[in-house]
């Protein structure tokens, strides 16, 4: 089982969300184990105080260290060399290739949720590293710590009914992935293309392929000069749909 804990002030968000699908599943299977803890359950005092004015002067309120740093203590204690890492816009953009790092890191996961103007530096030094979901502001780090169990969790052996269905998704191979279609065969006009109704594999093959190499080089140019091309890949571009 891989066990993934989420510190934050707003427990509720994350248990809501980690309940349902896919990730609901995983828990009952006994793949995955995600519990969403209180930081307030660490404060000290009669209201359980998490946040302090900013030494220094400025508008909004930060994230006391004492409550923090216990709160990330007794994570460890309960998941003994398990990554520690704080959601932060400082941190390096998540990305597939980091879920898989995580993946590979089997003790599990703590993630802790920043709030309001940040949390007090001196956190640092407890943490094993910070990471970000993109060059954007968001309230909490309860949306982007979830978005990284979602990611990590796929990725575990036995989480998805079809083990291969993570292969051809976006970015496992730098490429965004091919259309998909279902039934109906026609909606308004529009068909679905003939190649996926002929039953021929390696035909469907050749054009999912060649759909994936052209979006990604029409769409993310950034990630197709990325893309080892083989042989194979560059005789796919020089040819037209029609011709595949």
């Amino acid at each position: 089982m891989y066990p993934v804990e989420i510190l934050t002030l707003f427990p509720e968000m994350v248990s809501g969300y980690v309940g349902q699908s896919i990730l609901g599943k995983a828990q009952e299977r006994g793949k995955l184990s995600v519990t969403a803890t209180d930081i307030r359950e660490y404060a000290e005092g009669k209201h359980r105080v998490t946040d302090d004015t900013p030494y220094g002067g400025g508008a909004g309120m930060v994230m006391k260290v004492e409550p923090l740093v216990a709160a990330i203590e007794a994570a460890r204690a309960r998941h003994p060399g398990a990554k520690v890492l704080l959601m932060s816009p400082r941190g390096p953009t998540f990305t597939q290739a980091r879920a898989q790092e995580l993946v590979a890191h089997p003790p599990g996961l703590i993630l802790v949720c920043g709030r309001y103007e940040g949390v007090d530096e001196r956190v640092m030094p407890f943490l094993d590293g910070e990471l970000s979901l993109g060059d954007f502001i968001l309230t909490g780090g309860e949306v982007a710590a979830l978005a990284v169990v979602d990611a990590v969790a796929r990725l575990l052996p036995g989480v998805l009914g079809n083990q291969a269905s993570h292969v051809s998704e976006s970015f496992e191979e730098g490429l965004l992935e091919h259309p998909q279609y279902t039934r109906p065969p026609v909606f308004r006009g529009v068909e679905v293309p003939a190649v996926l109704q002929s039953g021929d594999h390696a035909r469907i093959a050749r054009w999912r392929r060649w759909k994936a190499l052209h979006l990604t080089q029409e769409r993310r140019a950034d990630l197709f000069s990325h893309v080892e091309l083989g042989p194979a890949d560059r005789k796919l571009l020089g040819l037209r749909e029609e011709d595949l």
